[in-house]
């Protein structure tokens, strides 16, 4: 898998990018006392939530444990009030990222930098939503941080979420880059076997709400990209 020259690599967004979980879910609570509900997630509750890949399919989730008794008369209504819940929550994720309370982890930018002037060709497969995406990265990397990427997949594009390959599958293509030229960077389980299932090796750097996953079978499993450079991803492609 390993065996052809790095050309490529392909980074997830929340988690791996930057740590966004905490934002994230301080945006769902704001969204639920917006409308109103009476539902309130703590971190030990989103941490098991976050094994569901995708906001609206979290709430989706978080609905039927909570109303498994609503009739499929309902379910226009239910769906509206979804969207409406994401809807809202993206607002307030957004208004926060533009406040500065995201920043990319340590390495990221650097190891970014590095690659494209090295010539490697650089992606983004996310299940997070285009607005999350350029809210995050025009903040950190300036208005033009879409010309940095070769490649952009994410919920608008992949509607199956990860752990399915989808996202990833897509990615290669619009990259032109059999899996084997190229690396995935990760945060979570259900990332690394998307990325795997696609082919991908994959270099690790859990987040707070990650920390404790199952990363069996990943390239390396590192706090963060700090110090990490092509060289580096280059002679772990050839041990293994």
């Amino acid at each position: 898998m390993t065996s052809a020259a790095l050309e490529g690599l392909v980074f997830d967004v929340d988690g791996t990018l930057a740590d966004t979980e905490t934002v994230h879910l301080a945006a769902f609570n704001q969204a639920f006392a917006d409308l109103g509900m009476d539902w309130h997630w703590d971190e030990a509750l989103y941490t098991r939530l976050l094994e569901v890949s995708g906001g609206k399919e979290r709430v989706q989730h978080y609905w039927q444990q909570m109303r498994p008794d609503v009739r499929a008369i309902d379910a226009m209504a239910v769906e509206q009030t979804m969207a409406r819940i994401h809807e809202i929550k993206t607002a307030h994720y957004e208004a926060a990222v533009n406040d500065g309370a995201v920043q990319l982890r340590p390495g990221v930018l650097a190891l970014i930098e590095e690659a494209a002037a090295a010539g490697l060709r650089l992606a983004i497969a996310t299940t997070t939503s285009p607005v999350n995406i350029a809210a995050l990265l025009r903040r950190a990397m300036g208005s033009d941080w879409r010309s940095r990427f070769a490649a952009v997949q994410d919920a608008s594009s992949a509607p199956l979420k990860k752990p399915h390959p989808m996202v990833y599958q897509q990615t290669l293509a619009q990259l032109g880059l059999p899996a084997a030229a190229c690396l995935a960077f990760e945060d979570s389980a259900n990332g690394l076997r998307s990325a795997l299932a696609a082919g991908l090796a994959t270099v690790i750097t859990p987040a707070r709400f990650t920390a404790r996953h199952d990363f069996a079978g990943a390239l390396r499993v590192l706090p963060s990209l700090e110090g990490v450079g092509v060289d580096d991803l280059r002679a772990w492609r050839a041990a293994a």
